[in-house]
């Protein structure tokens, strides 16, 4: 950019977060999100991914900064300095899923996840799923709590809590994980082409109801639920180069392993 954008910021109700963002505009000014060269959004995680689902239809990228307890998709806040800090930012594209869920009583849903898309049983008894993949049964009956389909930017939000791998960004690659599997007891799940299309039928709907979810958009009573990718949506997420995505999905690896070593203590 070779003048300071125009920027539009957006905040979470946390109450740090509304501190921060109104010392931000008295700074730098402020602008509605469709005027703006670039969003700076001012939360958590989940408020990053509120932020991205509501402006899908705009091309401007997002520069988070995190107030929150989770902040894996947020640069650390600071005040000043943020005109060179969006210009040096690196830029991620992030492409989400397209679920199409069908209801038990026939109507039909759409909605868009950036994080993943998940199936999860309604009541007590475990869900009876098959899972298809590009039009062929690769899993006859999963029983389980549930089954999900995570992007590679979502592998490690509720993919790693239900011990999904963790995948690379910039990966082709999309990461389909059991939820606390009984039968197949030990499949743990598979890394599928990006491209590949997912079909979950839930079996015994109506005895066993099962509710499907796209990031926060939830649908209950699952009958039948495609997933795909949908190049069509591009987020575009700006990143300090010291804290780009792509490192921390690799930092978090690491983590883990120092986890299981403090937790077995360090091999002899």
């Amino acid at each position: 950019m070779s003048s300071a954008p125009a920027i539009a910021f957006v905040a979470s109700q946390h109450p740090q977060s509304q501190q921060a963002v109104r010392g931000l505009r008295a700074h730098y000014g402020d602008c509605a999100p469709d005027q703006a060269d670039v969003i700076v959004a001012l939360g958590g995680d989940g408020f990053m991914l509120h932020t991205l689902h509501e402006h899908t239809r705009l091309a401007q990228p997002v520069f988070g900064m995190r107030f929150g307890e989770v902040g894996f998709l947020m640069n650390r806040y600071e005040e000043a300095g943020l005109i060179e800090r969006i210009t040096a930012a690196r830029e991620v594209e992030l492409i989400p899923l397209r679920m199409v869920a069908e209801r038990v009583d026939g109507s039909r849903h759409e909605a868009v996840a950036i994080n993943e898309v998940s199936l999860l049983r309604q009541i007590n008894q475990a869900a009876h799923i098959r899972i298809l993949v590009n039009g062929k049964v690769r899993l006859e009956r999963l029983v389980a709590d549930g089954v999900l389909l995570a992007t590679a930017a979502g592998s490690t939000a509720y993919n790693l809590s239900a011990h999904g791998p963790i995948l690379p960004l910039g990966t082709e690659a999309v990461v389909l994980t059991p939820i606390s599997p009984f039968r197949p007891r030990r499949w743990q799940g598979a890394i599928l082409p990006a491209s590949a299309e997912v079909i979950f039928e839930v079996l015994q709907s109506e005895r066993r109801p099962v509710s499907a979810t796209a990031d926060y958009d939830e649908i209950r009573d699952v009958a039948r639920v495609t997933v795909c990718r949908d190049p069509a949506i591009r987020h575009r997420l700006l990143f300090d180069p010291e804290h780009s995505l792509e490192e921390r999905i690799l930092n978090e690896q690491f983590l883990i392993s120092d986890a299981l070593l403090s937790d077995h203590g360090a091999p002899r």
